[in-house]
């Protein structure tokens, strides 16, 4: 996966000085972050609504839109592909590949040794029910 998205950014920084009237990625560049932003969370919000909805189809369409508007974002930030897939090997070192960060620093588990150590399995494949926190 990480080869497409790195293939889509590259396009992605290829289409940004084109002429506006007649690319996309040219026209949201010229645009400016706001812009960009709004594209990418509009994206989102069809992505989340298909999935409840059970479209599958849709979500796969959805979805694509929003890892362009997403790549977008990242060379308007500033953020090439490396950078994230950097910050996901942070993460999975410290918490397993399928955790978020917590927001506070207070909940991060021990390191006791070496990284594998560190590594905790991942959720969605140890056959454990997903429950809602409150």
């Amino acid at each position: 996966m990480s080869d497409s998205l790195e293939r889509l950014y590259l396009a992605v920084l290829a289409a940004r000085d084109l002429d506006p009237a007649t690319s996309r990625t040219a026209r949201l560049f010229q645009r400016g972050p706001s812009k960009i932003a709004k594209k990418l969370a509009e994206e989102a919000i069809e992505v989340a609504i298909d999935a409840v909805n059970g479209y599958s189809v849709a979500v796969i369409r959805e979805s694509a839109d929003l890892l362009y508007n997403l790549t977008v974002l990242w060379a308007s930030a500033g953020v090439r592909p490396e950078d994230v897939w950097r910050e996901m090997a942070r993460r999975e070192d410290m918490l397993g590949i399928a955790e978020k960060l917590p927001k506070s620093l207070m909940k991060l588990p021990k390191v006791t040794s070496a990284r594998v150590a560190a590594r905790r399995p991942i959720a969605a494949l140890e056959g454990r029910v997903a429950r809602k926190r409150h």
